[in-house]
């Protein structure tokens, strides 16, 4: 019977001279609409990380400025401290070479505002063997793509889908209302230009901003009125 012979021998010589490479990393997203709670989830998994003994960081957006300039803030105030960059491709840099090498996990938050996510991704996973936990909007405010998330699906380990509750009738809301007229694309905001809605209450237009614009009086009546009672008090 012939036997097999291998056309490379399995020495211990060729298999040092074979070069090692460095273990893959992988690549998570956490995908949803506006106060789903894509950060809490993202903070929730850094945190877990880091108790466990990796090294993490954590990077946003430098455009993003609604609660903090050197943290990760969710919606209910809770805090991790961050990176603010214009872009992904300067974090090795500013973070430093030796420092970066010893990183194992990267949260990055809000990156939908990320031009070049998808090359991060890929070179910090494929090649510098991270694990990087996204966390950004699936879509804009007319349901459509918006910046890189959704390109990155592929690269994706994981993906998860976080839904919020509909803000007019109390149903899972997979998508965000803009109530106001602004019609840029990036409008950084919070409750006061947003709200988690459901299909039907995101279909139906006209009863919807209605109703919205009855939401931003009522805030601003509170807001003009508490003042006020308090004063008078």
């Amino acid at each position: 019977m012939a036997s097999f012979k291998p056309s490379i021998p399995l020495t211990s010589d060729s298999a040092a001279s074979v070069p090692s490479t460095r273990t893959s990393g992988e690549v998570h997203v956490i995908m949803g609409p506006m106060f789903a709670g894509k950060t809490t989830a993202l903070l929730r998994r850094i945190k877990s990380e880091g108790n466990n003994g990796r090294n993490v960081a954590m990077i946003k957006s430098s455009k993003d400025t609604r609660y903090a300039i050197d943290s990760v803030v969710t919606h209910d105030g809770a805090k991790f401290p961050c990176w603010a960059l214009p872009d992904l491709s300067s974090f090795r840099q500013n973070f430093g070479g030796e420092a970066y090498e010893k990183l194992d996990v990267i949260g990055i938050d809000e990156a939908q505002f990320f031009e070049d996510l998808y090359d991060f991704c890929c070179m910090a996973a494929d090649h510098d063997g991270k694990t990087i936990i996204v966390a950004g909007l699936d879509g804009d405010y007319l349901r459509r793509s918006f910046g890189s998330v959704l390109e990155i699906i592929p690269l994706a380990d994981t993906v998860t889908k976080l839904t919020a509750r509909c803000e007019l009738c109390g149903k899972r809301a997979f998508f965000t209302l803009r109530k106001t007229e602004e019609t840029r694309t990036e409008l950084i905001a919070g409750a006061d230009v947003y709200m988690p809605v459901c299909r039907q209450h995101y279909v139906n237009g006209q009863v919807l901003m209605k109703a919205a614009r009855t939401v931003v009086e009522s805030h601003k009546f509170k807001s003009d009125t508490f003042p006020e009672v308090a004063a008078v008090v």
